[in-house]
């Protein structure tokens, strides 16, 4: 790969991408975004950063807007930002802050369709971490601090959120294996092993 390469993380949640996004970041000594992200969009936007946070990662709630918007491009802005809802103003305001650090620096970022935002980017490695529900519901309890009886209920719900923002953003499904250059079973190795295993394939791209 060239010197300048972004490498974007999706996750099923108790997967343990986030905390290996951060250990790559560390590892590659290179900045890591996620909840990052909202304070940046908060900052160039003027908005309260609480506005922003109940609707990260999340899907315009009206089903009407929701079928309005499909003749609506979010990558062209098409629409004055004022005109959008909440969710939407997040997710434009994103799509152009992750353009622009693919642009200006490596990093490392999660979520957000940050994948299919930097589909054409040639110096961009596309990773999504899955895992059976048994270690996510281990995860979830230990790391999470969620209730073992609640666990397996709040994973699924997470996870519906997220394909459901990534369906409605990109009309793409989300954790398909085509959107990715490395799907990785983070319950088959240790986190230090996967974030090894994206090194040795950046370093293989070259």
């Amino acid at each position: 790969m060239n010197n300048k390469y972004v490498i974007t993380i999706g996750r099923q949640f108790g997967s343990g991408g986030r905390a290996i996004a951060q250990k790559l970041a560390r590892k590659l000594s290179v900045p890591f975004y996620d909840k990052e992200l909202i304070s940046i969009a908060a900052k160039e936007s003027g908005t309260d950063p609480d506005v922003f946070k109940d609707v990260d990662e999340t899907a315009t709630n009206s089903l009407l807007y929701s079928i309005s918007m499909g003749m609506y491009s979010f990558g062209n802005g098409a629409l004055a930002m004022g005109d959008l809802p909440v969710n939407d103003k997040l997710y434009l305001l994103q799509h152009q802050i992750i353009k622009e650090l693919a642009e200006k620096e490596s990093c490392v970022i999660v979520g957000r369709c940050a994948d299919y935002i930097l589909k054409d980017n040639p110096n961009c490695v596309n990773v999504f971490i899955h895992a059976d529900i048994a270690y996510r519901k281990k995860r979830a309890v230990v790391v999470h601090n969620i209730e073992e009886k609640r666990a397996e209920s709040i994973i699924n719900k997470t996870d519906k959120t997220r394909a459901n923002y990534y369906s409605f953003y990109t009309g793409q499904k989300w954790g398909q294996p085509q959107n990715y250059d490395l799907c990785i079973d983070s319950s088959k190795l240790t986190d230090d092993q996967v974030v090894d295993l994206i090194c040795a394939y950046i370093e293989l791209k070259g």
